[in-house]
């Protein structure tokens, strides 16, 4: 991409309501734009970061044994009626009324329409088991939005759902997407804790984690064990800092901040039993199907990168989400030498399949450098005085005092190298 002729424009001074480091940088480098409290759009360079958040949220769902699905946003409110959420939701959920008077709901999340779906499509204990998923917009009036992506009205949502005959059946389906979101985070280069939760508006019998990113501005307080896995939202214990593991009673409780990430649910029977999801067993007798439901922010976890992948300069995107991976900047535009040795890398890289940003704008050198710091590209290549001698200066982003001169080959056979990890 020729970055004179991307939509995406940097701003030197964070805007007065953005409270926390991601909220600023994702405005300050051109990631998205508000358009009332709690709702954003995404800017070419916020929707790429965001297509390849979704795309890993896919993979791993996909590997998991998941099947995607497409489910709509306004859902009637006979769905929500019969589930015995409509009234008691609460004032988040966002309810009109089409021009007939009939009434709709802005799905929120999905139970009640996903149950409908399997309660026509699956009648025999062999169909089962089956897990169902999506990726999509969401919606929640929220009281006070904040924190940019962290709480908004309107969100990008991963939420996904097994259907078991048995409670084993359950645990199986839980285990599995529980080590899936493992992988996920990991990949998207996360310090995470999975911790005992409170099930909340979902409800639900039977288990439940968070998955929390580490960071001080999270609205959530976590107790993690300093030796093994055990966790759990401080609201649901009475452990002090400090005191011994109830698990393992050789580590010590530590306390962290954590943004919530994903949550995942044993659901049971609550909305099956209440939406007639039922199914024949091997003896023929009718039972409802066993629950589970399994969730992940997709765009709340690009503010949750950039609070923990961030200096006093920019972002510094892990390889896995960055935007562009290189970061061509020729130091004059107007040197035909320097253009032309970055229009050879630019071929060459991309022919290697790498994804590459070419700062072709006619600017300062250093406000190039300013907006190539901000934007955080794994790999800066920069085109310079000694163009004519086929020389660059290499460097990365998370070490940019790291800066080694080297010829072209070199450079190309080096950011493959980091490309390739």
């Amino acid at each position: 991409m020729l970055q004179s002729r991307l939509l995406q424009g940097t701003l030197r001074e964070a805007p007065a309501e953005a409270e926390t480091v991601s909220h600023q940088l994702l405005l300050r480098s051109g990631l998205v734009r508000q358009v009332a409290a709690g709702i954003y759009t995404f800017l070419p360079l916020g929707r790429k970061v965001l297509r390849k958040a979704e795309q890993i949220v896919r993979e791993e769902m996909e590997r998991s044994g998941a099947q995607e699905v497409l489910l709509p946003m306004m859902q009637p409110a006979e769905l929500w009626q019969q589930s015995g959420r409509y009234g008691v939701y609460g004032q988040e959920l966002i309810s009109l009324s089409d021009r007939h008077g009939r009434e709709f709901a802005l799905g929120p999340t999905h139970e009640e329409v996903i149950t409908s779906l399997v309660a026509q499509e699956v009648s025999s204990y062999r169909r089962l088991p089956i897990t169902l998923f999506q990726i999509g917009t969401k919606f929640r009036d929220e009281r006070r939005p904040r924190y940019g992506l962290l709480r908004g009205r309107e969100f990008v949502m991963k939420d996904a759902y097994s259907f078991d005959k048995d409670l084993d059946g359950l645990d199986r389906s839980y285990q599995t997407m529980y080590e899936a979101y493992h992988r996920i985070f990991t990949r998207c280069g996360l310090r995470f804790r999975a911790v005992e939760a409170d099930p909340g508006a979902i409800g639900g019998e039977g288990g439940t984690h968070e998955f929390m990113a580490l960071a001080e501005i999270g609205e959530d307080t976590i107790a993690a064990c300093n030796c093994c896995t055990y966790g759990a939202n401080l609201e649901l214990t009475g452990i002090a800092e400090g005191d011994r593991c109830p698990r393992c009673s050789e580590g010590t409780m530590q306390f962290f901040r954590g943004i919530e990430l994903g949550h995942v649910f044993k659901l049971g029977t609550k909305y099956s039993e209440a939406m007639g999801a039922v199914f024949l067993d091997e003896k023929g007798v009718s039972r409802p199907v066993i629950m589970g439901c399994y969730g992940i922010g997709v765009s709340r976890l690009l503010s949750a990168v950039i609070e923990q992948h961030h200096d006093s300069d920019g972002i510094i995107w892990p390889l896995s989400l960055a935007p562009y991976q290189v970061h061509l900047i020729p130091v004059s535009v107007k040197d035909e030498q320097q253009m032309q040795l970055a229009r050879d890398l630019y071929d060459r890289l991309r022919q290697a399949g790498a994804d590459v940003l070419l700062d072709d704008r006619d600017e300062r050198a250093g406000v190039k450098f300013k907006d190539s710091d901000l934007l955080g590209l794994p790999v800066r290549i920069t085109i310079g005085k000694e163009a004519g001698q086929g020389m660059v200066e290499f460097s990365e982003r998370s070490a940019l005092s790291d800066r080694r001169q080297m010829n072209v080959e070199e450079a190309i056979a080096e950011a493959i190298a980091v490309l390739e990890g």
